[in-house]
């Protein structure tokens, strides 16, 4: 049989990220609009003035801070595709000056328009010159302030990123020794009588592999994951005959549903693992799936554990495991829960119909 042929995957980068915020994105210039205001209410309130002129002190002050805002914000924005490929240090020198740069020339703009339209009470008594370094230094700090924050909370993502990957890539990497020797018996033990059925279970067993080799990140279409389920279910079966017993109850599932491969496969293998091995008496594995709404839900039940084992508590390793994979992958819009009711143990998988990492 000729091996197929699999393109070979790279890990991903966690450290080219441009560590800015995406000021195209109208929920960050939402936050960022509502901090500079935030930044005006303690501007205008920092000097002793009188309530009489408070209100359009603030106004102004708004007027101004906003304005250096959004200027900085939409330049920032049209950069951004050039910043993708410069380094950190280049990248936050450069949005340093741009924001002194705007905040110099835009001081400039605001005091000339107060004079125009007769403000000049709210300006500050200052001479020219100091009112410009006063506001160039604020923006200076608060600038400073800002890019430090970016680059710190980069830098934490990212390492949360990486331990992620790792958990995950050894997850998906890891298929149980007992496992793979006890489908290599099966196999020997089809070669001679059953040698058509031998070469099925052959290419089943070359399918999870594939899969288990494949990029951490990979999404892979709801069809093919319940395909390798029916193919992991079909060897176990071969292997444990009449004590494994399966029902699926899976309505019709959109065909733009995706999600990281290997999701559903390792909750089976558990349930095989932890339900089903250790019994002498046969048991049932259900697999129920449906379309709610905007989601998919799974509910997946076995035999519960007859007994609190290491074993058991491998099994919520990789229910942690998949659960944090699930959160990187959908945000709060995916989750996973569990719970042993009247002897049997249920997992429950609900998974957005078209899921963007966030």
């Amino acid at each position: 049989m000729k091996p197929e042929s699999r393109p070979s995957s790279q890990q991903p980068s966690l450290g080219d990220a441009l560590f800015l915020p995406d000021f195209c994105n109208i929920r960050v210039i939402f936050l960022v609009v509502l901090i500079a205001e935030l930044l005006a209410f303690v501007l205008a309130l920092a000097p002793q003035v009188s309530s009489n002129n408070l209100w359009e002190r603030l106004g102004i002050i708004s007027m101004f801070v906003q304005w250096v805002t959004l200027v900085n914000a939409a330049l920032l924005c049209g950069l951004r595709p050039l910043f993708k490929k410069q380094t950190h240090t280049m990248v936050a020198t450069t949005s340093f000056l741009i924001i002194l740069v705007v905040t110099a020339l835009l001081t400039e703009v605001t005091m000339r328009l107060a004079l125009f339209v007769g403000l000049e009470s709210v300006l500050p008594s200052a001479s020219h010159a100091d009112f410009l370094f006063h506001n160039v230094a604020i923006g200076a700090i608060v600038s400073a302030i800002a890019l430090r924050y970016f680059y710190m909370q980069h830098q934490l993502t990212r390492r949360i990123k990486a331990a992620s990957h790792a958990r995950f890539e050894a997850l998906q990497a890891r298929i149980r020794p007992h496992f793979l020797f006890n489908c290599m018996n099966t196999i020997a033990s089809l070669t001679r009588t059953q040698p058509a059925l031998a070469e099925e279970v052959t290419e089943d067993l070359a399918d999870l592999f594939r899969m288990s080799l494949a990029d951490v990140g990979n999404q892979i279409s709801l069809n093919d994951e319940l395909a390798l389920c029916r193919r992991y279910l079909n060897i176990e079966k071969l292997r444990l005959g009449d004590r494994l017993n399966i029902i699926w109850k899976i309505d019709e599932l959109p065909d733009t549903a995706t999600l990281p491969s290997l999701t559903l496969q390792p909750l089976l293998e558990n349930a095989v693992y932890h339900g089903i091995e250790p019994r002498q008496q046969p048991g049932t594995i259900e697999i129920s799936g449906k379309h709610v709404g905007d989601a998919v839900e799974f509910m997946i039940s076995n035999p519960a554990a007859q007994s609190r084992s290491s074993r058991r508590d491998g099994n919520h390793m990789a229910l942690d495991n998949i659960r944090e994979r699930l959160k990187a992958t959908y945000g709060e819009e995916a989750s996973l829960t569990s719970e042993t009711v009247d002897g049997r143990y249920y997992v429950a998988i609900r998974l957005p119909v078209s899921g963007t990492t966030p």
